[in-house]
């Protein structure tokens, strides 16, 4: 048998996250970093596929090349239905992947309506009348509003997103939904009447989600959030399991590495560094990326198989300002990414097999500097989705978050976590 379903994340951590949702259900799903990997890998048994890609913030004819090396792959696969998969609040800027991804699916598989839904109730962003709510706001009016790399002053989906693609998005609401498929339906037909190529669905909560996987069945592609993508998956896959062992975790030296910024980063990182030991690095120091890299790898040697330890580029909104300004909005970013991701690099070479990574911009850079292209992922537990481990003779293990998911515990809990 050929997989069923395939799923291509905008970062890493996110298609950790759904993994892990497939693999407590029983379906196999292994993850790839690299789509040459997963077209190298065929034929498959496993029932669904994920490719993590890092296409949130690249350039758009950078990301269409990505997404269509994807494609490739998960074609080759036989996956009959693909879904692009973004964050819950669909973070994006005018000129983000979100729209020309709905463009490139739908161009592809000649399909109309292209689908879209965000949002994940669970986790308290929604999506209603069009209007993407933030942990209960509006999330122009959230902490979302002044997001370093994503900052999202419109809330209106169906408007922002229009500016994205080539065509205006319709919109089915809430009001439709809750009505059931049938009405639901006869709204989505009624929004391809008017021309629109794309329609967003609303999903205010989980009854949302059941509606919308029900208009999903039959359709090639999906530009989903978490909710519909995993139920959509799991739709396909129904009556199909996996044959693979549960995974164990590597043995080893831990490190953790915090890249995201934010009061959630923070709150995270204090409360690790209550117990352990945490470096923090300047971006605006006027050392070189080497010698900052060689300066927090000596630091770190010191702890290596003594203690657990983190490497931060945490700053507080000051030392954020004065970076961007300095490098820009993304070169900062990328210039944090740079720096952990070689030190993820020099802290394997002394040994640690054990890495916990704060950030999904910067889980894919770790991940890339250490050559990793092929995971197998943990069942979703007590701290949610993320774990991770590379088969072979020298296993790596990972816990990939996003920046802003977690409790403030979540870095110590998870060092717990991996000793099993």
């Amino acid at each position: 048998m050929t997989p069923s379903y395939g799923v291509i994340s905008d970062d890493f951590t996110g298609g950790l996250l759904i993994a892990s949702y497939f693999e407590e259900a029983g379906l196999e799903c292994p993850v790839f970093f690299d789509p040459a990997e997963a077209m190298a890998a065929g034929p498959l048994s496993a029932p669904i596929v994920v490719i993590a890609s890092r296409t949130r913030l690249i350039p758009v004819e950078e990301a269409r090349a990505d997404l269509t090396a994807a494609l490739d792959a998960l074609d080759a696969l036989g996956c009959g239905t693909i879904a692009y998969k973004a964050c819950a609040s669909f973070d994006s800027t005018e000129e983000g992947n979100i729209g020309p991804a709905a463009d490139l699916l739908s161009d592809r598989y000649d399909q109309v309506p292209l689908l879209l839904s965000a949002g994940f109730p669970e986790f308290r962003c929604t999506v209603a009348m069009g209007h993407l709510f933030y942990q209960s706001v509006l999330v122009n009016e959230s902490v979302k509003r002044f997001d370093p790399v994503t900052p999202m002053p419109d809330p209106n989906l169906v408007r922002f997103l229009s500016r994205q693609t080539r065509t205006p998005l319709g919109h089915v609401s809430h009001l439709e939904l809750v009505q059931g498929e049938a009405v639901a339906r006869q709204a989505l037909e009624g929004e391809v009447a008017k021309g629109h190529r794309h329609v967003l669905l609303d999903c205010a909560d989980d009854h949302d989600v059941e509606i919308s996987t029900l208009l999903a069945r039959g359709v090639r592609a999906l530009v989903v959030s978490d909710p519909l993508c995993v139920a959509a998956g799991l739709d396909r896959g129904a009556g199909r399991t996996g044959t693979a062992a549960p995974p164990r975790h590597a043995d080893g030296p831990a490190a953790v590495l915090v890249g995201s910024v934010g009061p959630v980063a923070e709150q995270q990182t204090a409360a690790f560094e209550a117990q352990h030991p945490v470096l923090r690095i300047d971006l605006t120091a006027d050392d070189t990326e080497e010698a900052q890299i060689a300066a927090a790898t000596d630091w770190a040697r010191s702890h290596v198989g003594q203690r657990p330890f983190a490497v931060t580029t945490l700053s507080d909104e000051t030392g954020v300002k004065a970076a961007q300004a300095r490098y820009g909005r993304l070169g900062a970013a990328r210039r944090a990414e740079r720096l952990l991701s070689g030190l993820a690099a020099a802290l394997h070479g002394a040994g640690v097999r054990r890495f916990i990574v704060s950030g999904g911009e910067t889980s894919g850079a770790v991940v890339g500097a250490l050559g990793i292209r092929r995971v197998r992922p943990f069942a979703r537990g007590a701290l949610g989705g993320g774990f991770c481990v590379t088969e072979g003779a020298d296993p790596v293990s990972f816990f990939l978050k996003s920046g802003k998911l977690g409790a403030m515990d979540v870095l110590l809990s998870a060092l717990d976590e991996m000793k099993g």
